[in-house]
């Protein structure tokens, strides 16, 4: 079953892409209403030791329909999924969003932003 999975960093690149998943993924641009981006500090050293910065963006809701986000919603497998989950830093969640488009997409948030 095909689950679309939207970006607006790092998953968005295809060297990511073929690392994680084995393969470049499909996807199309797309933009997410009512949240902005934030920048926070990662202290996940498991996520740290993949060689990923420690500073990282994540999604804030603000309810703003004039707060939009361009990004990539990507075609991912449940398998795909499940990897992309184990990849993010530990406090980050995954939360479905409707996109502009219509879609329905897992997109990535931090549980603390402070």
């Amino acid at each position: 079953m095909t689950e679309y999975l939207f970006s607006y960093g790092t998953l968005q690149k295809e060297k990511t892409q073929i690392a994680l998943f084995g393969r470049p993924l499909h996807g199309s641009a797309d933009m997410l209403r009512g949240y902005r981006i934030a920048t926070i500090e990662i202290t996940d050293e498991a996520f740290l030791s993949k060689g990923e910065e420690k500073s990282q963006r994540t999604l804030i809701l603000t309810n703003n329909k004039n707060d939009t986000i361009k990004g990539t919603v990507l075609e991912v497998t449940n398998e795909e999924l499940a990897v992309a989950d184990a990849y993010e830093p530990a406090n980050y969640k995954r939360i479905n969003v409707q996109l502009e488009s219509g879609k329905h997409a897992w997109i990535y948030v931090a549980t603390e932003t402070t």
